[in-house]
């Protein structure tokens, strides 16, 4: 198991980070480490960045069942991809 004891964003720098970039959900701000744990983003200490959780984006329906899991290395084009799934996914849904 990766080792929890990482650093993680303080509930107040997510919330000036969201406001700055016009987000219309909230960040989850891991403290306590269990989510990044249960999502296994957690990296080791050894790692380059280990101080820091795997950027991860999640596609998770009402139900809370987790559709896709997206590893986010196209920064540009992520939000596109996910967006696109997103309407797939309601579309198929109809």
């Amino acid at each position: 198991m990766r080792d929890p004891r990482r650093v993680v964003r303080h509930p107040a720098e997510n919330l000036v980070f969201a406001t700055l970039q016009d987000f219309e959900f909230p960040l989850i701000s891991d403290t306590a480490h269990s989510v990044g744990v249960a999502y296994d983003v957690v990296r080791r200490g050894d790692e380059q960045y280990g101080s820091f959780a795997e950027r991860f984006s999640y596609l998770i329906d009402p139900d809370g069942i987790v559709r896709r899991a997206y590893p986010v290395s196209d920064v540009d084009n992520h939000a596109a991809e996910v967006l696109d799934d997103l309407h797939r996914l309601t579309t198929d849904d109809a």
